[in-house]
């Protein structure tokens, strides 16, 4: 899951942020100063929820998520914040949670299950097992069994039966084949482009037109992934185009 912090006290944003980073549901976490950096990393990095604070420097929270309702996509809305006279305003705005500051980790973990629980809702057929919802894989190497967080997986390519998985910092290749690996990854995070290529979606940045109606992405860490055209539509709407 992708969080953004709305939030114009850098301590306020700080001590969110280190709550979340302990949440193996958590894949990615931005920050934004105000309603116009917010409005920035929504468009740009499409976050699934957003942790906003009410009274900011350049504008109002509530304004702010009221003008997100109104779009397509919409990201999951939790109110954090030091006043809790607005709880009812925030209910009436479709937020999901309202949390107080200072910040309880048990509290912030609630409400991003919360979320979770709706999102999965949300995909209904496409609901994720327990072995796909669990945060970390094990790839077999020769001897060694490596495991890794799933999140820090950039993409999978399939290459003389084995699977090549690329992660922010090495590659590992394994002896299991592309299919295996997909039956244990989450379906809302990871979707197949190509026939012998997988990417985290949300290790995305752009999707660019390729050659004769196909495609290609751009990863956060430079890399170039084929889309093969029976994957355009769906990769498409799994990215929200």
């Amino acid at each position: 899951m992708k969080v953004l912090i709305v939030d114009d006290e850098p301590l306020a944003r700080d001590e969110l942020s280190y709550l979340l980073e302990q949440n193996d549901l958590i894949d990615e976490i931005n920050e934004a100063d105000g309603i116009n950096s917010a409005r920035e990393e929504v468009a740009n990095n499409r976050p699934d929820l957003i942790f906003l604070d009410i009274q900011l420097d350049d504008g109002s929270g509530m304004a702010f998520a009221k003008s997100l309702k109104k779009k397509r996509n919409c990201p999951y809305i939790v109110f954090a914040t030091a006043y809790d006279q607005y709880a009812l305003d925030a209910f009436e705005a479709d937020a999901i949670d309202y949390v107080l500051k200072p910040f309880e980790a048990e509290r912030i973990n609630d409400a991003v299950k919360r979320v979770v629980r709706l999102m999965d809702n949300q995909n209904g057929s496409r609901g994720v097992t327990v072995q796909q919802r669990n945060p970390r894989i094990s790839l077999t190497n020769d001897e060694r069994t490596i495991v890794i967080q799933k999140r820090n997986i950039l993409y999978i390519q399939a290459q003389a039966g084995k699977a090549i998985v690329h992660t922010e910092d090495q590659e590992i290749v394994s002896k299991q084949t592309l299919n295996s690996i997909i039956n244990l990854l989450d379906p809302n995070r990871f979707i197949r482009v190509h026939r012998s290529f997988v990417v985290n979606l949300n290790k995305v940045h752009e999707l660019q037109p390729s050659f004769n109606h196909t495609y290609e992405l751009t990863l956060d860490d430079g890399s170039k992934v084929p889309v093969s055209r029976s994957f355009v539509a769906t990769t498409k709407k799994a990215l929200g185009v």
